[in-house]
């Protein structure tokens, strides 16, 4: 999410046009050595199971003897507390001989960092000023993401939706709904939403974790959100009274394990007549007494 991706991707083949282990270029390196974080910025998922992870550093030659650099913390590049959210296995790093990469290893305290902020801490490499790569430096950003375990239960139950659509065209103008939603029987890591959109129409969702940086969640095709007639007033094309969503492919959808919610957008449509819009949706699970209290109050 918070990675600096397209930094990464010009620094990775700027690497492999140096470096000589990037055999598949035909390319021999004989300008200067230098060395330097692979990424100026990127994020790191803290697990409770996991907590160690590597920050690399790369060099742009291969040298026959072991290189040792140090590390050090900018505290005021940091907002990350060292030995409170992440403490350093070593304030060293070395490359071995014959290599063109090492990494510096790093400790995350899982239980310390607050479900759905980002501390982030700044390093700094002790080099020779002849080893920083002009326009490049020698620093590097980490940001400490809690990942929090995926439990689909955690997405059952009582849940707020609060619609772009329902906003654009409820007949109240309300855009938040008390909906309930359930396991889905036979879809592993999927719920169904009762009365998503609309009383007597449901929807599946589906979650996938492999990503821990960027959780995703998806909604299938082809699913029926409301009959046409409830929002519009009547019917469009030749496919009945059917108010069609999927997913859309506008901007990425995640969910969010450590708080329970999540971000979708979705594609409403009617078959073979065109697409309404493209709506953005949170849905937030509550707890039965926060249900209850809704149910009471309102929103």
């Amino acid at each position: 999410m918070m990675k600096n991706i397209s930094k990464y991707i010009l620094v990775f083949g700027l690497l492999c046009t140096l470096i000589p282990s990037c055999k598949e270029q035909y390319i021999t390196y004989s300008g200067p050595e230098y060395v330097m974080f692979a990424d100026t910025a990127s994020t790191y998922a803290v697990q409770r199971e996991a907590d160690i992870f590597k920050i690399p550093v790369v060099s742009t030659v291969v040298c026959d003897y072991d290189r040792t650099f140090g590390v050090e913390v900018v505290d005021s590049s940091s907002t990350a507390i060292e030995m409170r959210h992440y403490r350093l296995l070593s304030n060293t790093v070395t490359i071995k001989a014959g290599q063109t990469r090492a990494d510096v290893m790093v400790q995350g305290y899982y239980d310390n960092i607050v479900d759905e902020e980002f501390p982030s801490f700044t390093l700094q490499l002790v080099i020779n000023d002849a080893l920083e790569m002009p326009l490049y430096g020698k620093r590097t950003k980490a940001v400490l993401m809690k990942s929090c375990p995926f439990r689909i239960q955690d997405f059952t139950g009582w849940c707020v939706l609060s619609s772009m659509f329902l906003s654009q065209y409820s007949q109240t103008g309300d855009y938040n709904r008390l909906i309930y939603t359930e396991q889905h029987p036979t879809i592993p890591n999927a719920v169904i939403c009762r009365d998503w959109l609309r009383d007597g129409y449901d929807v599946i969702i589906r979650f996938d974790d492999n990503d821990l940086l960027t959780p995703r969640v998806s909604m299938d095709k082809y699913q029926v959100a409301s009959d046409q007639g409830y929002f519009f007033g009547t019917a469009y094309g030749d496919w009945g009274d059917k108010l069609m969503v999927s997913g859309s492919n506008l901007a990425e959808s995640v969910f969010y394990p450590c708080g329970a919610y999540l971000y979708i957008w979705t594609e409403i449509y009617v078959e073979e007549y065109g697409v309404v819009g493209h709506f953005y949706n949170v849905m937030q699970w509550v707890s039965d007494e926060e249900a209850d209290r809704i149910k009471r109050e309102g929103f």
